[in-house]
């Protein structure tokens, strides 16, 4: 049986797939320690990072927590919506693209 090649003519191009920012957001209710907790919990910052996100949260109305796919994004902030109910907080959570 003969063997048959075929070169084809075009290129394929590769894109990082785009990094989504969650964002904790400020609110009169929910306390400072559960912030810190959450960002250890879910974002696994050390103590000290922890507390200098939550003070940028308190003084600037919202801080980014961490940067990641849209999946693993959506994801942090259903687990921070859940936990926050689940304590009894309103904390706000949201996700956007990174520019």
């Amino acid at each position: 049986m003969p063997k048959f090649e075929e070169e084809l003519d075009f290129s394929v191009e590769l894109k990082e797939p785009a990094k989504y920012k969650v964002l904790l957001h400020n609110d009169d209710y929910t306390s400072m320690d559960f912030v810190v907790e959450i960002l250890v919990r879910i974002f696994y910052k050390n103590h000290d990072e922890a507390e200098r996100i939550m003070l940028q949260i308190h003084e600037k109305g919202k801080a980014v927590c961490g940067v990641y796919s849209f999946e693993i994004a959506q994801t942090k902030a259903q687990q921070v919506k859940q936990l926050a109910k689940q304590n009894g907080f309103p904390l706000l959570a949201t996700i956007e693209e990174d520019a």
